[in-house]
């Protein structure tokens, strides 16, 4: 009985440690997502316009169901890809490659096609009319800002592969998907909690939110861009040169 108890306390610290290590992996790429200003901009333009609760949890669950779709996408493509010298890997660790040295030129660019001295940056066109959005549309948004936008979609490729090459698998594989939706998620539904504990007393803030990051959204999404880029870059090459 003691070796039997002794062999699954040594799998349990295994599979522990080896979620830890995905979770720890994939933990940039969520934050890159969760600091991205538009979709936080987004959300509290739904929320202060008609019908806000409502198209806010809309937009806040199609935001969940994109990104779980694209990652649980990713970890059934890559499922190979913790075996080191699979075909799995080395498109992997070329696709972060690829990646990260677009996140960096993003990012330069973006910066250098900034808005100059007394100048404003034309919004997105998909903000126009947030405020009287349908519930398809508020749903149909937030599933499209994080699991089609092309940025959120490189960062939660690069986080599922992340988790596959740290081994996990099965519920620990499904607990670290989990983990990174619910961190990349962390701004949207904390702006749909707020408006939902303090109703219109948030609005003032939940505004106040939304003019910060427009007015610094330049340089916020350069500094995630390189940092980002030069992380998953890293993360390639590193990979590449095993």
């Amino acid at each position: 009985m003691l070796p039997a108890t002794g062999d699954r306390s040594c799998r349990g610290y295994r599979r522990d440690r080896v979620l830890s290590q995905a979770i720890g992996a994939m933990l940039p790429a969520a934050l890159a997502i969760a600091l991205s200003p538009f979709p936080l901009i987004g959300i509290v333009l739904i929320l202060s316009g008609t019908r806000g609760r409502r198209n806010g949890l809309l937009f806040a669950a199609g935001w969940i169901t994109g990104l779980t779709v694209t990652a649980a996408l990713v970890t059934v493509l890559f499922g190979g890809a913790d075996t080191p010298g699979s075909t799995s890997s080395a498109i992997a660790d070329w696709g972060r490659v690829a990646a990260g040295g677009t996140f960096v030129v993003l990012g330069v660019r973006t910066w250098w096609k900034r808005p100059r001295a007394g100048e404003q940056a034309e919004p997105p066109r998909w903000m126009a009319s947030l405020d009287d959005a349908t519930a398809g549309r508020a749903l149909l948004l937030g599933a499209l800002l994080s699991g089609a936008n092309p940025k959120n979609l490189v960062l939660t490729a690069s986080a599922a592969t992340s988790v596959v090459e740290a081994g996990a698998h099965d519920v620990g594989l499904v607990a670290a998907v989990a983990v990174f939706v619910l961190i990349a998620s962390c701004t949207v539904l904390a702006a749909v909690a707020v408006h939902l504990a303090a109703g219109q007393r948030a609005a003032s803030f939940l505004d106040g939110v939304r003019r910060f990051m427009v007015a610094n959204s330049t340089v916020i999404t350069v500094i995630v861009l390189l940092l980002l880029g030069a992380s998953v870059l890293g993360d390639g090459l590193s990979g590449l040169g095993r």
